[in-house]
């Protein structure tokens, strides 16, 4: 059995405490890699270094800094198959799924790297005679970034790789189910070349871990892609030392079909929104609000769809439907279905689970009084909400504390511009399901989903400093 030391330093080692974690697959339940576990010495060790590094790095040149992301995309390239094999085997990823995540990820490296080059400030006409005035961004420094479970290695990558080209050193936290995927990009940057102390990978447990991110004054600033209740305490923390944060948090997200749209093509879109990676993404379309007209054609063709859903072992390239992270979500997903159904909901399909794996589930005629209307499932099961027309399917969809991503389907351009103007949603998909994400795009949300984006020029201004600077050519006259 395989066991995972410590990047730190540019240096894989073992943990100062010899603490070592068994790593789970989710769907056999077996351990089948061990992770050593970062101690408070190799905190301080992985922030020391990273501090360290920063001015080198910081002051790299940019063409540099973009050869290095290339080199790191090339080198993906070729690991794909064994990155999306860990990806089965450690989160529980579909093989579809794996092998997306992955290949996404090498455009991802690809256009941070031009982010390199586009890191720009700006000249500002003066008011003062003689002055030259100009604006410029420098690299913040140490940032660190805490990565979730259910895209580990896409989400993590975009935190390192959009801190990297910015010119900032970075520490990373995997997710506790998913530590060797975080180590896996370590393994990227390093066969790149990437200067020893720039990232750093430390798997660690929350108790170890608690504020030291937030309270170090040499971590310039935190990147967190979580739950809205951790996402909470980090931001009132980071709050108090001054700390810049941005957070991609939970989401409930809707996705409204109405009356004209191809009931077909909604269904396709609803089942992909909802069901990839077994429903545990934040953008999920776990929401799906439908007029009147086509609501009952819209539940009849979107159960038969999803009767035909394999579920199962993830390695197998039909499966739909793998394992939960955790099975214990399962008991979550049964305390939704039952409170809907007691409160007058259908079960059109699922509501059952055997281990990790629950089956694909569908919820008819459920209302805002409904934990699942107003809950995050994290798992794969699907509300079907009624709407008399088009506003208050907007009412519906804004009913929420979330507002992560949204979806809309209509062939009505005027109506869909306008309701997606309306939505309160930091992402609109027309005529698609609310699962979307490209590198170069300012991703994120609102409300309780977040705040900040994540994403091209976007992360640079993020992840730099703005400085103005002056010059004064001649000498000025000074009024003493």
């Amino acid at each position: 059995m395989k066991e995972y030391k410590l990047f730190i330093d540019g240096e894989w080692v073992s943990s100062s405490t010899e603490t070592i974690l068994d790593d789970i697959n989710p769907a056999t339940g077996e351990v089948w890699g061990r992770v050593h576990q970062a101690s408070a010495d190799d905190l301080e060790r992985a922030i020391a270094a990273a501090y360290r590094a920063r001015e080198s790095w910081g002051n790299t040149l940019a063409n540099e800094r973009e050869a290095i992301l290339l080199r790191a995309a090339d080198e993906l390239q070729k690991r794909i198959p064994e990155v999306a094999e860990v990806l089965i085997d450690e989160a529980g990823s579909t093989f579809g799924k794996a092998m997306f995540e992955a290949s996404f990820v090498v455009n991802l490296l690809r256009s941070a790297a031009g982010e390199c080059r586009r890191i720009t400030g700006e000249t500002i006409p003066s008011d003062s005679p003689g002055v030259f005035s100009m604006s410029v961004r420098r690299p913040l420094g140490v940032i660190a970034g805490i990565a979730p479970f259910n895209f580990p290695f896409l989400l993590a990558t975009k935190k390192v790789a959009l801190a990297l080209a910015a010119g900032n050193t970075f520490i990373l936290k995997p997710a506790t189910y998913t530590p060797v995927t975080g180590l896996k990009i370590a393994e990227i940057f390093e066969a790149a070349g990437l200067p020893k102390g720039v990232l750093n990978v430390v798997p660690v447990q929350g108790s170890v871990l608690g504020n030291k991110f937030v309270a170090d004054p040499r971590v310039r600033m935190i990147t967190f892609t979580g739950s809205t209740e951790v996402g909470r305490e980090l931001s009132a923390e980071a709050g108090k030392h001054f700390k810049r944060i941005t957070l991609e948090l939970g989401g409930k997200s809707p996705l409204i079909v109405l009356k004209d749209a191809d009931v077909d093509y909604a269904v396709n879109a609803a089942a992909f929104g909802i069901f990839l990676h077994q429903g545990q993404v934040c953008m999920a379309n776990s929401r799906l609000i439908v007029e009147a007209p086509i609501f009952d054609a819209f539940c009849d063709k979107l159960t038969t769809k999803i009767s035909g859903f394999k579920v199962g072992d993830p390695h197998d390239p039909h499966t739909v439907i793998g394992p939960l992270i955790d099975r214990k979500q399962c008991a979550v997903l049964d305390r939704h279905v039952a409170d809907a159904v007691a409160k007058g909901a259908k079960l059109l399909h699922g509501g059952k689970s055997d281990g990790a794996f629950y089956q694909p589930t569908i919820l008819a005629g459920v209302t805002p009084d409904m934990v699942v209307f107003r809950e995050e499932s994290f798992g794969p099961a699907v509300s079907v909400i009624r709407a008399a027309d088009s506003e208050e399917a907007l009412r519906l969809a804004n009913d929420s504390c979330y507002g992560l991503s949204s979806g809309l389907i209509t062939n009505d351009l005027q109506k869909a511009f306008d309701l997606s103007l309306r939505l309160e949603a930091g992402m609109v998909h027309i005529n698609d399901a609310s699962i979307m994400d490209e590198p170069h795009v300012p991703f994120g949300g609102i409300k309780d989903s977040g705040m900040g984006r994540e994403g091209g020029h976007h992360s640079m201004d993020e992840m730099t400093e703005l400085k103005w600077i002056t010059v004064q050519m001649g000498q000025r006259q000074f009024p003493f």
